[in-house]
C-alpha cells in the first residue's frame, strides 16, 4: 500500500514542473497554464462518486488494480501528445492519468484507515501518507534532471524529454497492478450504504463531514497553487531570478519538509488531538505566506518553501477527521472527500487570474485566504462531531 502512495505522490508533483514547462514551450499565460491543474484534479471531481461506486461493488483491492491500469493508460498517451505537439492533448492525457489516480486514492485512503483502531487512523493515514511525500520529495530533481538538464534547440526534442519520462512510469505502474493482483491483503470491502434513503439523508447532517469537504477543497487548492507557481515565482527579479532548473531543485524543500512532517505527524496525532494539529500547522502556514509577500530574496524563498513543513499533516489528517464516526455511511463519505480534491483544479486558475492581473508575488492571499477556512473548520471540529453523535 506504501508503494501506491509513494507513487502518486511522485507522478502528482510532476505537475509542478511541467507548468513551467509547458508555459515556456507554448507560450502561455498564467491563467492558461493552469488549465494542467485544471483538467488533472479536474478528474477528482468527475471520477471519485463513480469510482466509490466501482469500489463499493468490487472492494478495495480491484479498485487499486483498476486505478494503476488507467493511470498507465494515461502516460502512455503523453507519447502522442508529444508528437502532434498539441496542448489540449497534453491536457487530455492528464486527465486520463488523473482519473486512474482518483480510483487509487478512493480506494486506498479508507483501506488504510480501516487497518487497525480507529482511534489511530489518522496516525495510519498520515504514516502512509509520508511515503506519498517521499515520492513528492524525489519527483522535483528527477523532473529537474529531464525536464531542464539541457539546453533543448526545439519543441520536438523538449517535449521527447516528457514523453520518456511518462512511458517510463506508465511501465513501472503496469508491473505494479500485476505484482499487486498476486499480493494477499486483508479482505475488507466497504459497506454498500446505497439502498438505504434514510443514510442517503443522515450522511448530509453530518457536519463535520461536510465541513471536512470544504476543508480538504481549499486544502488541496492551496497546496496545489503554491507548488505550481514556485518555479515562476523563484525566477522573479525579486526573488533572485532562478533559471528553471535550480528552481525546480528547490522543490525538493518543499515536498521534503512535507515528507518530514508527515513522519512527525504520525507519531505527534497519537498523542495530540488531530484538530489542535490542524490549528497549529494552519496558523504558521498563514503567517509564512504573510511573510513571502511582504520580503523579498532569501527569507521570501525560505519562508514559502517552509509552508510544505506545515502542509505536511493537513490532508490526512482532515480526511480521517471527516470519516470518523460515520460506520456504515464510510465509503460514501471517502468519496464526498476525495471529490472535494477538484479544489486542485479551482484555486490555481484563481490564483493564475490573480498573478496576470496583479503580480505572482501577492497572488499568494488566495491559497491564504483558502487556510483560513481550514482554522475555522479546526477550532468547530469538535462541536460538529458532536452534534452528529448526538443526531444518531
Amino acid at each position: 500500500m506504501a508503494t501506491l502512495f509513494f507513487l502518486w505522490g511522485f507522478i502528482t508533483v510532476l505537475n509542478d514542473l511541467l507548468i513551467p514547462h509547458l508555459k515556456s514551450l507554448f507560450d502561455l499565460n498564467y491563467t492558461q497554464v493552469m488549465l494542467i491543474q485544471f483538467c488533472f484534479f479536474g478528474a477528482y471531481f468527475l471520477i471519485s462518486v463513480p469510482a466509490g461506486a466501482y469500489v463499493r461493488k468490487f472492494g478495495y483491492k480491484m479498485g487499486v488494480i483498476s486505478g494503476l491500469i488507467t493511470a498507465a493508460l494515461g502516460c502512455t498517451l503523453f507519447y502522442p501528445a508529444a508528437l502532434a505537439l498539441q496542448y489540449s492533448l497534453f491536457l487530455f492525457a492528464l486527465f486520463v492519468l488523473a482519473s486512474g489516480l482518483t480510483i487509487l486514492q478512493v480506494s486506498a485512503n479508507p483501506y488504510v484507515a480501516a487497518l487497525g483502531p480507529q482511534k489511530h487512523a489518522s496516525s495510519r493515514l498520515n504514516l502512509a501518507q509520508g511515503l506519498n511525500s517521499l515520492g513528492t520529495t524525489l519527483a522535483p530533481p528527477v523532473g529537474a534532471y529531464l525536464f531542464f538538464s539541457s539546453t533543448l534547440d526545439n519543441s520536438t526534442t523538449a517535449d521527447s524529454s516528457v514523453s520518456s519520462a511518462y512511458f517510463m512510469l506508465a511501465l513501472t505502474l503496469v508491473m505494479i497492478a500485476i505484482i499487486f493482483s498476486q499480493l494477499k491483503l486483508p479482505t475488507l470491502t466497504p459497506s454498500n450504504d446505497t439502498t438505504s434513503r434514510e443514510c442517503k439523508k443522515n450522511i448530509w447532517r453530518a457536519k463535520h463531514l461536510t465541513w471536512g469537504v470544504g476543508a480538504i477543497f481549499f486544502y488541496v487548492g492551496a497546496e496545489v497553487s503554491i507548488g505550481s507557481f514556485l518555479v515562476n515565482y523563484f525566477g522573479e527579479t525579486e526573488l533572485g531570478s532562478l533559471d528553471e532548473k535550480r528552481a525546480a531543485e528547490l522543490l525538493t524543500y518543499y515536498w521534503g519538509g512535507a515528507m518530514v512532517g508527515r513522519f512527525i505527524g504520525s507519531f505527534v496525532t497519537r498523542i495530540v488531538s488531530p484538530h489542535k494539529a490542524i490549528i497549529f500547522n494552519v496558523t504558521m502556514t498563514i503567517i509564512l505566506l504573510i511573510i513571502t509577500m511582504q520580503t523579498s530574496g532569501f527569507i521570501a524563498i525560505w519562508s514559502v518553501l517552509a509552508i510544505g513543513l506545515f502542509n505536511s499533516i493537513m490532508f490526512p489528517t482532515i480526511f480521517t477527521l471527516g470519516i470518523e464516526s460515520m460506520g456504515e455511511l464510510t465509503s460514501r463519505a471517502s468519496g464526498l472527500l476525495c471529490l472535494a480534491i477538484v479544489g486542485g483544479a479551482i484555486i490555481p486558475i484563481i490564483q493564475g487570474v490573480v498573478a496576470d492581473l496583479w503580480e505572482i508575488q501577492y497572488s499568494f492571499v488566495i491559497p491564504a485566504a483558502c487556510y483560513l477556512f481550514i482554522l475555522y473548520y479546526a477550532i468547530r471540529f469538535p462541536m460538529l462531531k458532536q452534534a452528529w453523535i448526538k443526531a444518531e
